[in-house]
């Protein structure tokens, strides 16, 4: 079972998000926007980071580098799960440090399937257009 962090300002998403992760056997943590991701990253070192992109005070781009650059989270693997599905978007997330780049809406398999091989340690697949 792997602790991971859900970071979305959407409760109807972090709802369904949750209902996945708890699914799959993994124990859900929850933050509300990218300034308290960082927060609860730093605090609750979770196994793996969902982290939405569009949300006030610190977007998901913004936490995810702060995340991904920092010494104490830095081994932290972070999902982007996002309606910004722009290649621009999806390379600039990965250039932030994200390990893989999920647009929504998502099927519950894809999502799966994609905190399957990331707390695993597997590589993501390039991002493609």
């Amino acid at each position: 079972m792997a602790r991971i962090l859900i970071v979305d300002d959407s409760p109807s998403q972090l709802m369904g998000i949750r209902r996945i992760v708890e699914s799959l056997g993994h124990e859900a943590l929850i933050a509300e926007d990218g300034a308290a991701g960082v927060e609860a990253a730093k605090r609750e070192l979770p196994d793996l980071i969902l982290m939405d992109v569009v949300m006030p005070n610190l977007n998901g781009f913004q936490a995810t580098r702060s995340i991904t650059r920092d010494p104490s989270t830095k081994h932290i693997p972070v999902i982007l799960v996002t309606t910004k599905d722009q290649e621009t978007d999806k390379v600039w997330g990965m250039r932030q440090g994200a390990r893989a780049y999920i647009t929504k809406p998502f099927s519950d398999v894809e999502l799966s399937e994609t905190i399957s091989k990331a707390i695993a340690g597997e590589p993501s697949p390039p991002t493609a257009a």
